[in-house]
C-alpha cells in the first residue's frame, strides 16, 4: 500500500511546495532549470553526511531532485525492523527544507529507476559507498549522454551508526 502523504494547507512553510507526488512529477519538472541533478536514498535520520552530499550534488547542476524510499521500500532494504525511524511524510519535509534541494519525491519500488526515467537527469549522484557501475540508473543516464558521479564521503557517519550509538546509551 502506498504511503499517504498529507498535503500542506495554505499558510504552511514554503518548502512544503517542493514535495511532489510521483504521479505529479512530470508536470512539475518543467519549472526546474537544467542541467538537472538527481539523487536518492532513505534519509531516515538526516545527518551532516547527508546534507554535505546534497549540497555537493546541487553544485553539479542548476537544480537537484531527491527521491526518497517509501516506508515500505526502506523496510525491504533490511536495515532493521525498527526502520525507518521517521515516516516518509517527515523525511520528505526535512529534505524539502534544505536549501540545496529543488524538489523532493518518493518511490515505492525497491529502486528509484522509474523516478530517474521520469526526471531524465543530466547528472546522477550517489555517495562514495556506491561505485558508479553499481548505481541504479547508471546505464540509462550515461546512455543518454549524462554523467554519473559517486561523491567521496567527507564526513564518515551513517544513520545505522547513529542508531547503534543511541541504543548503547
Amino acid at each position: 500500500m502506498a504511503d499517504s502523504i498529507p498535503l500542506a494547507p495554505a499558510g504552511f512553510p514554503a518548502f512544503e511546495s517542493k514535495i511532489v507526488a510521483p504521479a505529479e512529477l512530470l508536470g512539475h519538472l518543467a519549472r526546474l532549470s537544467r542541467p538537472l541533478v538527481f539523487t536518492n536514498g532513505c534519509f531516515d535520520i538526516v545527518h551532516r553526511g547527508h546534507v554535505t552530499l546534497l549540497a555537493q550534488a546541487r553544485t553539479l547542476g542548476a537544480a537537484l531532485v531527491v527521491a526518497l524510499n517509501s516506508d515500505a521500500s526502506v523496510k525491504r532494504l533490511g536495515k532493521g525492523d525498527d526502520r525507518p525511524v521517521n515516516t516518509l511524510s517527515d523525511r520528505l519535509a526535512v529534505i524539502a527544507a534544505l536549501e540545496s534541494v529543488s524538489m523532493v519525491t518518493w518511490f515505492e519500488e525497491d529502486t528509484p529507476l522509474q523516478r530517474i526515467l521520469d526526471c531524465r537527469p543530466e547528472v546522477l549522484v550517489k555517495g562514495g559507498d556506491w561505485p558508479v557501475e553499481k548505481i541504479v540508473g547508471n546505464r540509462e543516464v550515461a546512455g543518454s549522454g549524462g554523467r554519473v558521479v559517486s561523491l567521496p564521503f567527507i564526513h564518515q557517519t551513517s544513520t545505522t551508526t547513529l542508531l547503534e550509538k543511541i541504543r548503547r546509551l
